[in-house]
């Protein structure tokens, strides 16, 4: 039975992943915002535990588990959450670069590097649910692909720091996926949102958690997922 920490577990991919992992047994350590957040995913997933640190604050990720109690033993660190607000680079102000850029890249580093102690014992697993936008940017995609392509950089570098050691390093590129995220994102564009039109989250949670259980003899490095109509 292994045990997970799990950002983004509230919906979309994050939700799926969790639903899961937690229907076979395994144990969940879920990352909530607030404490109301956490108390939500608590009902969701019961037995699961709960740590609360906002992704949108990086600088007091440490300082907030830093006063919880932390799990003995992890071994896999999962980034699902994200957020996105379009725009062109012409309007966008510091306010929102920052906004992306700590909840998509600087939060999933500062985490990473708080739990790899655990990871490296347990010869575990970090995996990024990157984006489309982590490969190629397009029109006033500009700070959402940004910090999605940090993150890609993150997770090379991170793979050929602790390879070695035994620690795995996944990112996954989805493409559009039907979630609350992709209503946000058709509502910025102006345009309609039919969700049968898009990825269901349960099918970017499998090739997920087939990365996850792939044998120790092989490793997902890079895995993209495409709508399949």
């Amino acid at each position: 039975m292994a045990t997970h920490l799990i950002t983004g577990a509230g919906s979309g991919i994050g939700a799926a992943v969790a639903r899961r992992l937690h229907d076979r047994g395994d144990e969940l350590v879920l990352l909530a915002r607030d404490a109301g957040r956490a108390k939500e995913l608590a009902g969701h997933f019961p037995g699961a535990r709960t740590l609360v640190a906002d992704l949108a604050d990086p600088d007091r990720i440490s300082k907030s588990l830093g006063m919880q109690p932390m799990p003995d033993h992890l071994d896999s660190l999962l980034h699902i959450a994200g957020v996105v607000d379009l725009g062109p680079v012409a309007e966008l102000r510091p306010r929102t670069w920052h906004q992306q850029l700590n909840a998509n890249l600087i939060s999933p580093a500062e985490l990473t590097r708080l739990f790899l102690p655990h990871l490296r014992a347990a010869r575990g697993h970090v995996l990024f649910v990157n984006s489309g936008a982590g490969l190629n940017a397009h029109a006033e995609w500009g700070a959402y692909a940004a910090s999605k392509h940090g993150l890609k950089a993150l997770a090379d570098s991170l793979r050929q720091e602790e390879h070695a050691g035994g620690v795995r390093v996944t990112s996954v590129y989805p493409g559009r996926t039907a979630s609350p995220m992709q209503a946000k994102v058709h509502s910025q564009e102006g345009r309609e949102y039919d969700p049968a039109k898009y990825i269901d989250p349960e099918s970017v949670a499998t090739t997920i958690v087939m990365a996850l259980d792939l044998p120790r003899d092989a490793e997902v490095n890079d895995l993209t997922v495409r709508p399949g109509r």
